[in-house]
């Protein structure tokens, strides 16, 4: 595991010979490529490479948001196979170095030179990752970094700050991953509406042993936050051998509810007045799809909405009556999804039998979102903040 960064900073990930072109004379007739960078409000980019995807956003700050310039996401599955042998396969690295072959050339078509690029689970548990990442740099000249759980935990919650509402005094996030399940608890009481992106922006994970520290007034506490080993596609790779679609489904979830219990909100339930869960993922938002009967995706309308448990339940019900084949050519699930939505819906559903609400905030934001803010927020380019 490569060492930890201060929220914001990144060694320039392309190496010496293989940065984008600085200013300079062109060759006549084209306009030479403007590098942006943050004395100028320029833009930033994100890479996050999982389990399952290698996705990439670009963006420019814009008043206390940022605006997405351009993006880039693809099913690399690069974690196949990882469950059984400990290692990353030849044909996953080289399925995933050719995305971030992509993703360099629109770094360097847009003049990107303020980024980070990270990898999580998959390279976290492989023992050959720092080998791959090694050959990553070496064939397409990117640098990642691989952060450990407790940053990956913090990015997502970050990304998810705008949609925490004025009321919320006790504040879930989830994160379903490829590769991994991140929980965060956050008790907000000590925060006015006014302060909680700021305060949850300020917001140190640290060790689980130090999050029972005393709160001092407009700071928000880590109650506790975990991340379990078990996501979308680690989670179906375990359960691979169980032919039925309903008993597969079943124990998925009752086995990912077994890995809660070292987490101390699982021993208590969850407050009736001033509590939220904001949920951040495919699964997330491919369930919310499917609860409003979107062919085509449209996050405008997915990004903030708000479903119950009962809503939740229903769309996985509808989900299980359709078995693998209905599935696979339900138009709201997709392509991509098909395969691994029951074991995202089984880790889903099992967070819902836990902590039951009335109120799920879906959010079509992560670890990328977050990465540009925590970006931004260093260099002092948004609004406000």
């Amino acid at each position: 595991m490569t060492p930890e960064r201060p929220a914001g900073a990144a060694a320039h990930p392309f190496p010496k010979s293989s940065r984008p072109p600085k200013r300079g004379r062109t060759p006549a007739g084209k306009e030479p490529k403007r590098q942006s960078g943050p004395e100028d409000g320029g833009l930033y980019a994100a890479l996050d490479l999982g389990t399952n995807s290698c996705r990439m956003l670009i963006a420019r700050p814009n008043g206390a948001q940022f605006e997405v310039i351009d993006s880039f996401s693809r099913a690399v599955e690069l974690g196949t196979g990882l469950e059984s042998t400990g290692r990353l396969g030849h044909v996953p690295m080289a399925r995933t170095v050719q995305a971030l072959r992509i993703c360099r050339r629109k770094l360097d078509d847009h003049a990107v030179i303020r980024m980070r690029l990270v990898a999580t689970e998959a390279c976290r548990r492989a023992r050959n990752s720092a080998e791959f990442i090694r050959k990553i740099q070496r064939e397409t000249g990117l640098r990642l970094e691989i952060i450990p759980a407790e940053e990956e935990a913090r990015l997502a919650m970050i990304s998810c700050a705008p949609l925490v509402a004025p009321e919320t005094e006790q504040l879930l996030v989830i994160d379903i991953g490829g590769g991994s399940t991140e929980l965060v608890w956050i008790d907000l009481a000590a925060v006015t509406p006014e302060e909680r992106r700021r305060a949850i922006l300020a917001v140190k994970l640290g060790l689980r042993s130090q999050t029972q520290a005393p709160v001092l007034p407009g700071q928000a506490r880590v109650v506790d936050w975990i991340s379990v080993p078990l996501g979308v596609a680690t989670l179906r790779e375990q359960f691979n051998d169980v032919e039925d679609d309903a008993a597969r489904f079943a124990l998925m979830s009752w086995h990912f509810e077994e890995q809660l219990h070292d987490f101390s909100p699982y021993q208590n339930p969850a407050p009736r007045d001033g509590f939220q869960i904001i949920g951040t993922s495919g699964t997330v938002t491919t369930v919310a799809a499917s609860y409003l009967g979107l062919k085509r995706y449209d996050r405008n309308k997915v990004d903030g909405l708000t479903m119950t448990s009962a809503q939740i339940d229903k769309v996985i019900r509808d989900y299980l009556a359709l078995g693998p084949e209905g599935r696979r050519t339900d138009p709201r699930i997709g392509r991509e999804r098909h395969g691994l939505i029951m074991s995202g819906a089984a880790i889903l559903q099992a967070l819902m039998r836990v902590w039951p609400t009335d109120v799920m905030s879906v959010a079509d934001r992560g670890l990328r979102e977050g990465l540009l803010y925590a970006q931004m927020t260093h260099d002092g380019v948004l609004a406000g903040l």
